[in-house]
């Protein structure tokens, strides 16, 4: 004769409690393979890529006169994106303070404080120190080779004698700041650019250059006849940017060159003012010392 063993609940609910039981351990292996423990502490491990923040900063902004796609942050390096940081200079609050050497704009700002951005330094970039002005800011700018440029290389430059009509191409990106001391041209440009691998780098031709949206972002915080200051040759405060090796396969340079040295190697385009690769501020972030 067999005996059934009662409940302790009249439902029946122990065996239900007993199935769930073992439902959790056999799901507790799938658990802990999701999760990392550190000094006893379980954490959640955090996704790879660039930090979300910067993704948005860096955005596709379609309401442009030519919609502007967005940048690929993936190989950059996080200190040359837009961040502010603390200022120890002495220059007016809303100069332009660019640091050739170390690859960073700065607009200055009250209370110790400027906005940083990362660029790329082209050869006339290497070639100017000092003091001007902007004298004109443009949208979406044309580009005309400079006379010089065209009798060195007419097979390159003359057919844009004229100018290169605006566009994602254009070597000047979707905006300029034109430089000026007096009245006089300096020929000294910031302005954008549609090769983001450029920046922190010295290339071969071109000003100064920032993202795209790095440039939007800098035209319409200053306004005509700010200060701008060129430091040529300041302390390094990191080791200088190498050419990565997808980049020197495109310009032919020793992928060991220091950066600064590739300005002057690297052989002209052919198709555009720059080699091209394969492909293509708020308060939310703490600042950091210059």
């Amino acid at each position: 004769m067999c005996v059934k063993t009662a409940s302790p609940r009249p439902d029946g609910a122990s065996s239900a409690g007993a199935m769930s039981r073992r439902l959790f351990l056999v799901s507790m292996p799938a658990f802990l393979a999701a999760c990392s423990t550190t000094g006893g502490a379980v954490q959640t491990l955090a996704p790879a890529g660039p930090d979300p923040y910067y993704v948005a900063m860096y955005g596709p902004i379609p309401d442009e006169s030519f919609p502007l796609p967005a940048t690929d942050i993936s190989r950059v390096e996080p200190r040359f994106l837009r961040q502010q940081v603390d200022y120890h200079r002495s220059e007016m609050p809303g100069t332009i303070v660019i640091d050739t050497a170390n690859r960073f704009l700065y607009l200055v700002q009250e209370g110790g404080k400027a906005m940083r951005y990362g660029i790329g330094v082209g050869k006339a970039g290497l070639e100017f120190e000092g003091t001007a002005r902007v004298a004109r800011k443009a949208q979406w700018p044309r580009w005309t080779p400079t006379p010089g440029m065209i009798a060195r290389e007419p097979a390159r430059y003359g057919q844009y004698a004229g100018g290169m009509e605006p566009g994602l191409t254009n070597p000047l990106g979707a905006r300029a700041l034109y430089l000026f001391q007096g009245n006089r041209d300096t020929l000294y440009r910031i302005h954008g650019t549609s090769e983001p691998w450029s920046i922190g780098l010295a290339v071969s031709s071109g000003c100064i250059r920032l993202f795209n949206q790095d440039i939007i972002d800098l035209y319409n915080r200053v306004a005509l006849d700010t200060v701008v200051v060129v430091l040529q040759d300041e302390p390094l405060m990191y080791p200088q940017k190498e050419v990565p090796q997808w980049v020197a396969r495109q310009i032919g340079v020793d992928p060991q060159q220091p950066a600064a040295q590739a300005a002057t190697a690297a052989p002209p385009s052919t198709t555009s003012a720059y080699p091209s690769p394969d492909a293509a501020a708020g308060p939310r972030r703490p600042a950091v010392s210059i």
